[in-house]
């Protein structure tokens, strides 16, 4: 089990070795309680196919975390 607290800033890298950024916070279904997107906030030259918001925050779909340990690994 990891807390949400301990994921906050922790780095999010993709699954080839590049860093995306830093997570900046967990969006999550209210009703359901399931986790839905993992918001990152970019490095400025990243390049990725993730969605960016009016924040320019990156969201990657919590589905396609492969692993979270000194940094969060995510499917690229």
């Amino acid at each position: 089990m990891v807390l949400a607290e301990n994921l906050s800033g922790k780095a999010v890298m993709g699954s080839d070795g590049t860093e995306l950024g830093t997570l900046y916070n967990i969006t999550m279904d209210l009703k359901t309680g399931e986790l839905d997107d993992l918001l990152v906030d970019p490095n400025f030259e990243v390049s990725s196919d993730y969605e960016l918001d009016d924040e320019s925050l990156l969201h990657v779909p919590v589905g396609n975390v492969q692993a979270v340990k000194d940094y969060i690994v995510i499917d690229q």
